[in-house]
């Protein structure tokens, strides 16, 4: 069966042996943070700490490129429309002239802290979540008393995605055998139509026998595990890095617009 790639899990870092909770809320106090900010220096510097606990959790340079990679072919949509979106001022020149459209530096600036925003977050829950493994990231988030149905659907998205996915292509390999070569047709739109609803169909019949398995088992709407976890001195020194990072990040956000 296939499974999601976790090979980001596998290490023995500095990262790696933190506390899951710690790192979940690490991720959370960066992340949130960086996505507040609307300033250039406060972008920057949470890319730079990114970066960091990237080069902290020993994560291999290719692996990183290519996820990072994933997440800028949209960025550059933004690149493209962003410039020639966000109107110039009135005494300001385009920087460049398509036409009637003409790319504003206000435009630019955006497009940029956006992407500067962006691979800081995306590098942050690489180091900081991408190290969890599935198996310890619900009991943690369960730990923390998150949502129960938050961990549940977690959990079982990652437990049945699989299934879901073997299915489809079981069905695809059916239709294939008889005959079926897909077209811009309106036959081939009622197949594909047809195979989508057959599979929510067979999703939600395998979910009704997993909740009356799980039920006969004496499911009670909560998950034992048999995880053991135990936050050290190192875990809260880098907690409070990451919180004093995040507040470092709100003082320059907030110095900025004069409030400070």
């Amino acid at each position: 069966m296939a499974a999601i790639d976790q090979t980001l899990a596998l290490g023995d870092s500095i990262i790696h042996t933190t506390d899951p909770r710690v790192r979940l809320c690490c991720a959370v106090l960066l992340t949130v943070t960086t996505a507040l900010v609307h300033w250039l220096p406060p972008a920057l510097l949470a890319l730079a700490a990114g970066a960091g606990l990237t080069l902290l959790a020993g994560l291999r340079p290719l692996a990183v490129i290519r996820r990072l990679a994933v997440v800028n072919v949209f960025i550059v949509f933004l690149w493209i429309f962003l410039p020639f979106s966000v109107p110039t001022g009135p005494l300001d020149a385009a920087l460049l002239r398509l036409g009637p459209l003409g790319a504003s530096r206000e435009g630019v600036d955006l497009a940029l802290l956006i992407t500067i925003k962006s691979n800081a977050i995306v590098l942050t829950l690489l180091a900081l979540m991408g190290t969890i493994p599935m198996q310890e990231l619900g009991p943690a988030m369960q730990r923390l008393k998150m949502p129960e149905k938050l961990c549940h659907i977690l959990l079982f998205t990652y437990r049945y995605l699989f299934v879901i996915h073997q299915e489809y292509h079981t069905m695809r390999r059916a239709m294939a055998v008889r005959g079926f070569t897909p077209g811009t047709n309106s036959h081939t739109y009622r197949s594909m139509a047809w195979m989508l609803g057959m599979l929510l169909v067979r999703s939600w019949d395998r979910a009704e026998r997993v909740h009356n398995a799980m039920r006969c088992r004496g499911f009670r709407g909560r998950f034992h595990s048999l995880a053991r976890f135990a936050v050290s001195r190192r875990d809260m020194m880098l907690l409070v890095g990451c919180a004093v990072m995040a507040a470092t990040f709100i003082w320059l956000e907030i110095s900025r617009r004069g409030l400070a």
